[in-house]
Formats: structure tokens, C-alpha cells, sequence
């Protein structure tokens, strides 16, 4: 059996093999007749890899509450509407899905990099209060590059988010998701928090490094103490800020040490965006080291992400052990059917859809 197709357990969650679906937002929410609220867009989407073979699924970026939303376009998960609209898709995936599929929500807030405009609007940086954005909030009021500054939070409005992430894991959970991932990756608020380039607070929630992670780790306390213990849960980091002076490996290693001591299954692991001067250097599996260093010195299981684009890739980083299991990004969306033609290419005979048999590949000898 392939590496990539072999099956992983996170606590009681079953996954039939390795390859799974990154979270992608696709700020296709109505802004003005249904904010955060995922439609039929999203159940196309998501849908289609669960059809296509996917073992487990992530979704966008789902806020925890309107103003962390990254732009006015974006999913939610901090009402009942938004909840309703979560279950329709996660009945279709669990319905369809031809590997078993799981789903789980990704729970975010984007902090300084909120109501910025979505990138096919034809404008950049933030959205004005009088276009539909809001003032946003982070840990000091230092502004990403090309977006307004942010105010500075309270300790006040820290814990309102951190209580927050807790109501949407119960959302979560009760709109019937498989398992959920925290987003403490790409810039967004927890990432803020965490790295020195943008954290300047000089009280418990910055300062030193203990400080500056001390928001992660209380929302993972927070997420874990209102879920099952059963259900297993992710967090996405980014592994370094590709800027002198920022979040490295060593740096992340011991977080996700510390995360998986407060109850972290798997650390979904991808790098960047804290800053705009990031010198980034990518290429095919580019992130991969990241996520086997994490998984060999902070003895947690992990993901990896970013440019892995062939079964043939995904493959290596799992048999060499440079990952628990891979998540496709942008390969997923030119086929939503990778899954079924990675285990075509690497000689494993996967289950397809009733309604497609008479397209499933042939060999030839």
C-alpha cells in the first residue's frame, strides 16, 4: 500500500488515507444579504472533494465573530444562520463522500488584517467603514503594509476573543463537523500575537515568547475544554515569518511542543505572512522541512502544505516521514479529483462515486 493511502487516527476520528484538502477562502459570502454565510458556492466547493476522494476536508477561513472576518466576503461561524448553512455541507460530504470524508471547520480571526477588500474586487487594502469594512483590532497598532492600523486590544477584548473561539468550536460541534483547526498562521490575529515583529505589548500578552503565545495556547485551551474529547483538534502555524527577527523554527518547534501538551492532535504546518517585507523563498514541497522538524522534535503529528502538487510528491514526504498526512491547496482546485487520480498513478484502488464508474481508469499491461 502507498504511504499516501495508508489510514491515520486522530483520537476517535478514522481517516481512510493521507491526503487531505487545505483551507481556502474564496470570499464568496453575500455581504449584504447573508454576511458570513456560506451558500451554494460552498457546497459546489466542497463537495466536489469530497466526491473527488479527499479523506478529510478543511474549510475557509470561518470567523468567530463579524469583525474578524479578512474581508466582508468571508464565511463565519458565530450565529445560527451561519451554522445552518455549515450543516447542508457537512451532510452533502458525509453523504458523498467516496474515502469515508471528514470535515472540519477552520476557526479564525484576522485582526489587523481584517475587512481588507477580497482579491478579485479590482481594489486592494482595507475596505473603508463607508464601503462595508470596520476598524480593526490587534496586539499593538503597528499596520500591515497597505492596510490601516488597528487598534490596539484590551485586555478586555482579548478574552471576548478568546470566548469566542469557544462559542464557534460549540457551533462546531453541533452543526456536526468531524473535527476543527485553529488559524494561527499567515498573519492573522494569533499569528500577530505570537510574532515580535508585530507584537509591542509590554504586559503578560506580549514581551517575551511566553507571552507572546500565551493567546494561542488560551484559545486552544479554550476550543479543547468545550469540545469532545474525542474529536480530535488541529492548529495551523506558520512555521517561520521569512523576516530577520521573526517567528522561526526553533520558535515554532517549541510552540507546537507546548500546543500539543494542551491537548493539539496534528499541527498543520505552512510559513509566512506576518509581514509584507517577507523574503519567502518557494518551490516545489518548500515547507516540508518545516513539518518534519516539528514532528520529530516536538513529537507531535503534523501536516504539511504548500506547492506539493503531485501524488508522486505527497507520497515522498509521507514515506520518508516528513509528515502525518498532506494537505493539497492549489492542485485541488485545477482537479478536484486528485485524490482519485493519486491513487490511479500510484497503483491503489480507491473507491469512486457510482455516477462516475464508467469513467474510472484502466491499466493496461
Amino acid at each position: 500500500m502507498p504511504a499516501l493511502f495508508q489510514p491515520l487516527t486522530l483520537r476517535s476520528m478514522e481517516l481512510q488515507h493521507r491526503g487531505w484538502v487545505s483551507p481556502m477562502c474564496q470570499y464568496s459570502c453575500d455581504p449584504d444579504a447573508a454576511p458570513g454565510v456560506p451558500d451554494d458556492w460552498h457546497l459546489v466547493h466542497l463537495g466536489g472533494f469530497a466526491v473527488g476522494g479527499a479523506a478529510m476536508i478543511l474549510t475557509e477561513a470561518a470567523a468567530v465573530n463579524a469583525e474578524g472576518r479578512i474581508s466582508p466576503r468571508d464565511a463565519g461561524l458565530y450565529n445560527d444562520e451561519q451554522a445552518e448553512a455549515w450543516e447542508r455541507i457537512i451532510s452533502f460530504v458525509h453523504r458523498n463522500g467516496t474515502a469515508g470524508t471528514k470535515i472540519g471547520v477552520q476557526l479564525a480571526h484576522a485582526g489587523r488584517k481584517a475587512s481588507t477588500y477580497w482579491p478579485f474586487s479590482g481594489k486592494s487594502g482595507s475596505v473603508p467603514p463607508s464601503e462595508g469594512g470596520w476598524d480593526t483590532l490587534g496586539p499593538s497598532t503597528t499596520s500591515f503594509e497597505g492596510y490601516a492600523a488597528p487598534a490596539a486590544m484590551t485586555v478586555e477584548q482579548i478574552h471576548g476573543v478568546i470566548a469566542d473561539f469557544a462559542a464557534a468550536a460549540v457551533r462546531a460541534v453541533d452543526a456536526g463537523f468531524d473535527t476543527m483547526e485553529i488559524h494561527g498562521a499567515h498573519g492573522y490575529l494569533l499569528h500577530q500575537f505570537q510574532s515580535p515583529l508585530i507584537n509591542q505589548r509590554d504586559d503578560e500578552w506580549g514581551g517575551d515568547e511566553t507571552g507572546r503565545n500565551r493567546l494561542m495556547l488560551a484559545v486552544v485551551d479554550a476550543v479543547r475544554a468545550v469540545i469532545p474529547d474525542s474529536m480530535p483538534l488541529l492548529l495551523r502555524i506558520s512555521a517561520t515569518d521569512w523576516a530577520s527577527g521573526g517567528v522561526d523554527q526553533a520558535a515554532s518547534v517549541r510552540l507546537s511542543r507546548e500546543a500539543a501538551a494542551h491537548g493539539v492532535d496534528l499541527v498543520d504546518v505552512s510559513s509566512g505572512g506576518a509581514v509584507a517585507h517577507q523574503q519567502i523563498k518557494p518551490g516545489l514541497g518548500y515547507q516540508t522541512g518545516f513539518s518534519a522538524a516539528i514532528r520529530e522534535e516536538a513529537g507531535v503529528a503534523t501536516g504539511t502544505v504548500g506547492l506539493v502538487t503531485t501524488p508522486g510528491q505527497a507520497e515522498h514526504a509521507i514515506a520518508t516521514g516528513q509528515a502525518d498526512g498532506v494537505f493539497i491547496a492549489r492542485a485541488a482546485l485545477r482537479d478536484p479529483h486528485w485524490w482519485l487520480r493519486a491513487a490511479f498513478e500510484l497503483g491503489y484502488d480507491i473507491s469512486w462515486p457510482p455516477q462516475y464508474e464508467r469513467a474510472v481508469p484502466r491499466r493496461t499491461f
